[in-house]
């Protein structure tokens, strides 16, 4: 078996990269097959603390009897918005509550799973089989736009280009409260919080994340932002928002959730109370992505829309209705 280091992952440990990726294995059983010879980075045994770089290839050899556990995902027949799709590639719109990739608590209800199912014979022999069509990421509750390649080639030359970060996206974010700038740029460093490591803040030390920004529209209570991040760091959105003092409505980790609410009176409480019911989740949509086509090489952009629930939200922020 064979896994390739996204950009994404640059810089994790070897250890705990694979046991994010390998959820049939306990992470102890991952270092054993490092300590063993059973796992290889680039045909070289390295040490568990290994820090991966972008397109490191990792082997698993699987043949060793203790090493011989289930890697087959299975397929999930679930609705799935293809807004597009040729030889190379193919463009969704991802909903929301679907995480992207198998982890731990989750192997058969994801993206992938669906992807499987969709285009069966395109990832069979997908470059990385623990995550099939996936070059990049949005989170569970975030929707939109999803590049899913189909082939090795097509793989790597979009993976080459985020990477150098010459595609350009687009999300639209509701948040909470007037924003005071009618655009901007946000520029900082982000790392784990160390008291709460599935959520991340501005650092001295870290990864560099910038976001440019629109205003859209203020309403009262809440806005509807444009945002066209240059960087793709995990959650680097909702990060910007909070910390620029506008969490995004729904946004339960960062502070945008239902208790905000209650800061305000009784009939506008009713109303943003009945919002968090439609959605159920944050609101963050990935509107566009433009990028060069790994075989014509011309530039192509495409666009999906937000579910029915986001736009009842957005239209009211349009309409001066919140």
């Amino acid at each position: 078996m064979k896994i390739s280091v996204s950009l994404s992952d640059e810089l994790k440990r070897l250890d705990s990269f694979l046991s994010k990726r390998l959820v049939q294995f306990s992470r102890t059983n991952i270092q054993k097959m490092i300590s063993n010879g059973s796992i290889l980075v680039n045909q070289k045994i390295v040490k568990k603390n290994f820090r991966l770089s972008y397109s490191d290839q990792i082997d698993i050899d699987t043949s060793k009897k203790e090493n011989q556990k289930k890697f087959m995902l299975e397929s999930w027949d679930h609705p799935l918005d293809i807004l597009y799709e040729d030889k190379d590639f193919a463009i969704v719109n991802k909903p929301r509550g679907v995480i992207v990739h198998p982890a731990p608590g989750n192997y058969d209800k994801t993206l992938v799973n669906i992807l499987l199912h969709r285009f069966k014979k395109e990832l069979e022999d997908a470059i990385d089989p623990s995550r099939p069509g996936i070059v990049h990421r949005l989170d569970k509750n975030t929707t939109g736009i999803m590049i899913i390649p189909l082939n090795d080639y097509s793989h790597w030359k979009i993976a080459d280009q985020f990477k150098a970060r010459t595609i350009q996206k687009e999300y639209i974010a509701l948040t909470w409260s007037q924003w005071k700038e009618k655009s901007g740029v946000i520029d900082n460093i982000l790392n784990r919080n160390k008291r709460n490591p599935i959520q991340f803040e501005s650092s001295d030390t870290g990864k560099k994340a910038l976001s440019r920004f629109e205003l859209i529209k203020s309403g009262e209570y809440l806005s509807a932002v444009r945002f066209f991040p240059k960087t793709g760091r995990t959650h680097q959105i909702r990060v910007h928002c909070k910390e620029s003092g506008f969490p995004i409505f729904g946004d339960e980790l960062y502070g945008g959730g239902i208790k905000k609410s209650k800061e305000f009176m009784k009939e506008t409480k009713t109303k943003l109370d009945d919002y968090f019911s439609l959605v159920q989740g944050h609101c963050l949509h990935a509107h566009s992505i433009e990028f060069e086509h790994p075989s014509t090489l011309e530039r192509v952009k495409f666009s999906a829309e937000p579910n029915k629930d986001f736009n009842i939200i957005y239209n009211a922020i349009l309409n001066d209705e919140i």
